[in-house]
């Protein structure tokens, strides 16, 4: 059993506090910790939230372990930059794979990743350090997910595509197989990409138009 402090005090650390507590046995969440300006209250979820700056003396690396819990802004690189600094105070960062998630691949997850329910990883997949896979994607065999990436929700990651260091992925955005997406690249939702992309790329599928009737005047 591993005692746990999560780094955040957001949306984010309240839902990775809900997967710990309720699908990783192994880990035992006993603190939060946020630099001193996010510091607004005291205690979070019942627990007691520390000031990042004191966290080793509370809660000391040779005896406790950590999870950053911090979203996409950015392109991650906030996420980034907590990471690299728990690991240089001597943390080990540990991660969390559902149980609900069908992991094929016999490559191990990075440190710090937090996947999620209903991704399907298929096998020979590699996904590196500190990524976050939400709900309900499809990671196609022999691909490679580098560090600090943020994958959203039911996004198809064709067979033998490497999606480069710190990028984000919108819901449904589909991408064909051997393809690469280069470091910082940002894939709107429901865009279709067919190609390599470019670095710090913004790719934008067109968006739904507003019909010249109401519903009520059209036949289904």
């Amino acid at each position: 059993m591993a005692e746990l402090v999560i780094v955040g005090c957001g949306v984010t650390a309240r839902l990775a506090h809900y997967y710990f507590t309720r699908d990783s046995p192994e880990h035992t969440v006993v603190a939060f910790t946020v630099d001193r300006e996010y510091l607004k209250d005291d205690s979070f979820l019942g627990l007691p939230v520390i000031d990042f700056a004191e966290v080793t003396k509370r809660y000391p690396p040779d005896k406790y372990k950590m999870f950053v819990a911090m979203g996409y802004d950015q392109m991650n690189k906030p996420r980034a930059a907590k990471y690299f600094q728990a690991k240089e105070l001597g943390y080990e960062l540990v991660s969390y794979v559902s149980s609900k998630c069908t992991f094929l691949t016999d490559n191990p997850v990075g440190d710090n990743c937090f996947i999620l329910e209903d991704n399907t990883i298929q096998p020979f997949v590699t996904i590196g350090n500190n990524v976050t896979l939400w709900s309900g994607n499809h990671i196609g065999h022999d691909a490679v997910i580098e560090d600090h990436c943020f994958l959203a929700s039911h996004i198809v990651v064709s067979g033998f595509t490497r999606i480069g260091a710190y990028c984000f992925l919108g819901v449904n955005a589909t991408l064909r197989n051997a393809i690469t997406i280069a470091p910082e690249t940002l894939i709107g939702a429901g865009a279709v990409i067919m190609k390599d992309t470019v670095e710090q790329g913004v790719y934008l599928p067109q968006r739904a138009q507003l019909f010249d009737k109401k519903s009520s005047e059209v036949d289904l």
